[in-house]
Order: structure tokens, then C-alpha cells, then sequence
């Protein structure tokens, strides 16, 4: 089974302060090559969701192959989508 490649997009932000990181709305990181990029506290988020949908799971209320989640941070929120393409 090839694992499919997992981007992970900032589509939001919710919270009054930017982020510490200098994440912006747009940004995007392939999870193979590029997950050093994302902020440390988003990646550890991230992990679960990336394996689930890596390995055939699916979220409740989430479309198939995509996972939304958010930054642990509360003063900034950034909203991040995880999608998954064969």
C-alpha cells in the first residue's frame, strides 16, 4: 500500500494576535518534506489526524481524506486542513 501525500494548509485564523511562527492564511507543508516548517506546538496537534487519515481512517463530521484542527496556542488559533491524495 503506498501512503498517500498529506498536505497541511493554515486556512483560518481566529485568535487577536498573529503568529509566533509567522504562519499566514495560504501556507502549505507537504508532511514528508516540509513538516519542520510548521510550528512544533501545531505538528504535535497534527500527528494523530495525519496517521488516521495516512491509513484509511476517516474523521466524523469531516469530509473523506481531509481533518481540520487547531493550534494549541489560545491567543493565536490558527486553523489548519490536513488533506490526503492518493
Amino acid at each position: 500500500m503506498k501512503k498517500p501525500k498529506i498536505t497541511i494548509t493554515l486556512v483560518e485564523q481566529k485568535g487577536e494576535k498573529g503568529c509566533h511562527r509567522g504562519h499566514k492564511i495560504g501556507d502549505s507543508y507537504d508532511f514528508d518534506t516540509q513538516r519542520g516548517q510548521l510550528c512544533p506546538m501545531a505538528m504535535h496537534v497534527a500527528f494523530p489526524y495525519v496517521d488516521i487519515l495516512r491509513y484509511g481512517g476517516r474523521l466524523p463530521n469531516q469530509p473523506e481524506g481531509t481533518a481540520r484542527f487547531c493550534c494549541p496556542d489560545p491567543e493565536v488559533i490558527n486553523v489548519f486542513q490536513i488533506k490526503a491524495e492518493e
